[in-house]
């Protein structure tokens, strides 16, 4: 292996696939309601792909960063102790997964803090090698969703040949100004390396912070409908149904929150009809 991907380390044989495709999730930015991880594990777990290979952590992260504790809690790894005895110290992990059968490659890693070109070419190198000719990734952002509905998926691509074939699953164009992913970056390079790659993007309540089955199921489902995968859904929308009635209930118990939702849902619905009309 080169230079270049000198910073990964095969776990077991790789297969050689033809003309498949890599979906990505990273936590940290663009990964609220663990939307992104969230779906890749749940994803990874539904097809039960095989783990088989790692990136090298060392480079990429900090683990300690001047300032105050609570700054520096965010960066450093974490550890649990028990009873005077160490159980456990987790470090950031960056995991390629591959289920031959659907001509899939998962990667569940975490944002890197530092080196964003060494990383990125790692990944793409090692993608072709494995046969991946397109990247999906998934995330997601807060926004004036409401619970209640579906979420709105958004879509970004690396080449405009790409938007038409991805709106047929009824995604919209994104449109943004500001603060930029690792993801984003990584777009920037993959045509250069000869490679597609989509960035799908579920809008999450902004008001809400935890996990969020219901966006997960959502994306899931689409992303079965992009990968034509015969994925049996059900646990999926059992979780998403009782999380939502959870939420409901807990809104209803605050008169503020539910005016909020409630004007959301009115905003939500009325964009539809206006949308509807336009057709």
């Amino acid at each position: 292996m080169s230079d270049t991907c000198s910073h990964i380390h095969r776990t077991q044989d790789c297969p050689q696939l033809q003309q498949a495709t890599l979906v990505l999730a990273f936590s940290g930015w663009m990964d609220g309601g663990d939307v992104s991880t969230g779906t890749v594990k749940r994803l990874a777990n539904l097809l039960e792909a095989t783990p088989i290979a790692e990136i090298d952590p060392e480079p990429f992260y900090l683990y300690n960063v001047p300032g105050s504790m609570e700054i520096a809690s965010l960066f450093r790894p974490h550890v649990e102790i028990e009873d005077g005895l160490i159980k456990s110290l987790s470090m950031p992990e960056n995991v390629f997964y591959v289920h031959p059968s659907a001509n899939l490659v998962l990667f569940i890693g975490k944002e890197p803090n530092l080196g964003w070109r060494t990383f990125g070419e790692c990944l793409l190198e090692f993608a072709r090698r494995l046969g991946v000719y397109r990247i999906l990734f998934v995330g997601s952002f807060g926004g004036s969703v409401p619970h209640t509905r579906e979420p709105r998926l958004f879509i970004t691509c690396s080449d405009p040949k790409l938007l038409p074939e991805m709106e047929k699953y009824g995604l919209r164009r994104t449109g943004y100004a500001g603060p930029g992913s690792f993801t984003s970056y990584l777009m920037t390079r993959a045509r250069p390396a000869g490679l597609e790659m989509v960035s799908l993007v579920a809008e999450i309540p902004s008001y809400l912070q935890g996990g969020n089955p219901l966006c997960i199921e959502a994306v899931t489902r689409r992303l079965a409908k992009i990968l034509k995968l015969p994925l049996d859904l059900a646990s999926l929308r059992a979780a998403s149904t009782e999380w939502e009635l959870g939420v409901s209930s807990a809104v209803e118990q605050n008169d503020d929150l539910a005016q909020l939702v409630r004007r959301l849902e009115d905003d939500y619905d009325n964009q539809l009809l206006e949308q509807a009309e336009e057709r």
